[in-house]
């Protein structure tokens, strides 16, 4: 009896540590945070704005320094074996021009709904045709941008560990040939793959890439409970996982998408004002800036520009936007 004691004991005080260790939050907020921002030309499409009237207010108005900018399977190869390069020529272009930098994101599953973007001539063929198509496609990205001084980091295929979206297949050992190629391509920029912030402990990507992004979302709606949570942990939480990976992969981890856009069961187009206040308001988006700068990790991407802009040329809010405004926006160096 006494030895159960000891053991329970034992057990107890380990979990007391762990959880010390991963939720009890000391931190105090950083105030020298790298901000960038996300930027997807269909998500501005899907808001009915024009994409590089967006673009261009974010490098201008807000001056941004540091973009993840997502390329599409679908728009850079409609039809097989032709590519069109001049809108992705055109952001890049763009950014040299302000001095900014961009981290470009590559593959057949990048950000944004229905996040695997298969061109229409692609869907008919067996997994190992695609993959193929894909390994074509990454080369023909990599040699196009790999001389561009604009392009600091390759994003491969976006959390793909995380099952998410409309996708056909999602395969481990794919990704890795991926990497394999582009390092191969490319080998002085780094490979940056990307995991659920919330629902990993990242181990997969920083056994596989050169730097581990994270996602950093606070509220959102869950179909499966038909409701909306708002996750319990707290900042330091990411903080203390990007110390274990560090310590035992010697990877860094960056936050590459801040929840700055509502989370909504429908289209944001569909969704009333008081819908998508329930995850995004001014209060709240602040709320996340806080919570960033108390995470630990000194690189957050926000996600939800093209949706900022939305609200101040369409429905006349620009109060986020001026929020973004109050940022520093330092290039990565």
């Amino acid at each position: 009896m006494k030895h159960i004691k000891k053991i329970l004991l034992i057990l107890f005080g380990i979990f007391a540590l762990v959880f010390a260790y991963f939720f009890l939050d000391i931190g105090i907020p950083q105030q020298d945070i790298i901000w960038g921002v996300n930027f997807s030309q269909k998500q501005a499409e899907n808001l009915q704005l024009d994409w590089k009237e967006v673009y261009t207010a974010i490098l201008e108005d807000l001056e941004v320094k540091e973009f993840k900018v997502a390329t599409y399977w679908d728009l850079l190869e409609p039809e097989r074996d032709k590519f069109q390069f001049a809108d992705v020529d055109w952001q890049i272009e763009q950014a040299r021009k302000n001095d900014a930098s961009i981290m470009l994101v590559i593959g057949m599953k990048t950000p944004r709904w229905p996040e695997c973007h298969i061109p229409g001539w692609a869907n008919d063929l067996t997994k190992e045709e695609q993959q193929e198509e894909i390994l074509e496609m990454l080369e023909v990205v990599v040699k196009r941008y790999r001389g561009s001084e604009v392009i600091w980091a390759w994003q491969v295929e976006n959390e793909i560990f995380f099952e998410f979206g409309v996708c056909p297949w999602l395969d481990e050992s794919f990704l890795r040939k991926e990497v394999e190629l582009v390092h191969s391509l490319d080998p002085g920029r780094p490979i940056v793959i990307t995991d659920s912030g919330e629902w990993s402990f990242w181990t997969k990507p920083a056994q596989i890439g050169d730097i581990v992004g994270v996602t950093m979302y606070r509220k959102a709606w869950f179909s499966e409970y038909n409701r909306y949570l708002t996750y319990p942990h707290p900042p330091i939480f990411y903080g203390r996982r990007a110390s274990i990976v560090k310590f035992l992969f010697g990877k860094d981890v960056m936050g590459v998408e801040l929840q700055a856009e509502p989370w909504v069961p429908v289209p944001l187009l569909d969704a009333s004002f008081e819908e998508q206040e329930k995850t995004m308001s001014l209060e709240k988006f602040r709320k996340n800036i806080d919570y960033a700068r108390r995470s630990g990790l000194s690189v957050h991407y926000l996600w939800g520009l093209e949706w900022m802009y939305w609200m101040k040329e369409i429905h006349n809010d620009s109060s986020i936007w001026l929020e973004v405004q109050k940022l520093d926006f330092l290039i990565n160096s």
